[in-house]
């Protein structure tokens, strides 16, 4: 059973940023990372394969890698119903934002608005070159996999390529972390749900609207470091702690609303 508190803060909240981890996708049969049968908790070798110095020196980390995205089960997964909450949430109107520290486009594809979602860590859809900055889509790439082709070059400049997502070592791009930060500093609750919480920045984004004074709840099956400045801890599955919560309501203001405005502005 969802806490009293936490189904009181998100009931009274009017303007909601949500923060979103690998744990939401779960129930879609993606694995996390970190978790009890996460993907590097099983084999500890493979966070290489996400790490941009191993991948941009190391020609057999790439090729695995390369088999690890035509095999990832993105490709066949579906929303879940902590998915679809938060299309709920949505269309309760007191969404603020959707940061995502997830690559899947499961948020987009249950129907939450592409312009309300933050792909803080980018998308497994599309590629990018590391010489030259070359966009393309991850279907062609993987089609060149496919036939025969295991660390398939960039067809621009036949520099390194690699999908579209931040790696371990790979700064954030600058106007997507800000756009996140102003989202954080403009709301009166966050709501950080299947995240580990472990990885800086988007972590930090917690810490941030705690301090602008939004009241924050996490949901999360495992303690995160940001447990001490959350005002409600709910530790329940998210399928069944998500919708529970979007659908909590109350009469009651939160009364802890206030805004530090655009960051580029300190």
């Amino acid at each position: 059973m969802t806490s009293q508190q936490a189904l009181e803060l998100v009931g009274a909240a009017r303007r909601v940023c949500v923060l979103t981890g690998a744990g939401v996708s779960t129930d879609s049969g993606i694995p996390d990372f970190r978790g009890p049968n996460g993907v590097w908790t099983r084999d500890p070798e493979a966070e290489r394969m996400f790490t941009l110095s191993a991948y941009l020196s190391d020609p057999d980390v790439r090729r695995r890698s390369w088999l690890n995205r035509a095999e990832n089960p993105a490709w066949a997964a579906q929303p879940n119903a902590a998915h679809r909450a938060l299309v709920e949430l949505e269309r309760s109107e007191r969404l603020r934002a959707l940061l995502t520290q997830n690559i899947d486009g499961l948020h987009q594809r249950a129907g939450s608005d592409p312009g309300l979602v933050v792909e803080l860590h980018g998308s497994l859809y599309g590629t990018q070159c590391m010489d030259c900055d070359a966009r393309g889509s991850m279907a062609e790439a993987l089609d060149r996999v496919r036939a025969g082709e295991p660390d398939p070059p960039c067809l621009v400049c036949g520099g390194i390529l690699k999908a579209a997502t931040i790696s371990f070592g790979q700064a954030l791009d600058p106007v997507v972390l800000r756009r996140a930060r102003q989202a954080a500093l403009d709301c009166d609750l966050l709501l950080a749900a299947g995240s580990s919480l472990s990885v800086e920045p988007a972590a930090g984004l917690v810490g941030l609207a705690a301090k602008a004074g939004a009241a924050v709840v996490i949901c999360n099956a495992e303690p995160t470091p940001y447990d001490e400045v959350a005002d409600a801890v709910v530790r329940e599955p998210l399928g069944e702690a998500l919708p529970e919560l979007v659908a909590a309501r109350s009469t009651r203001p939160l009364g802890r609303f206030s805004t530090w405005g655009d960051p580029s502005t300190w």
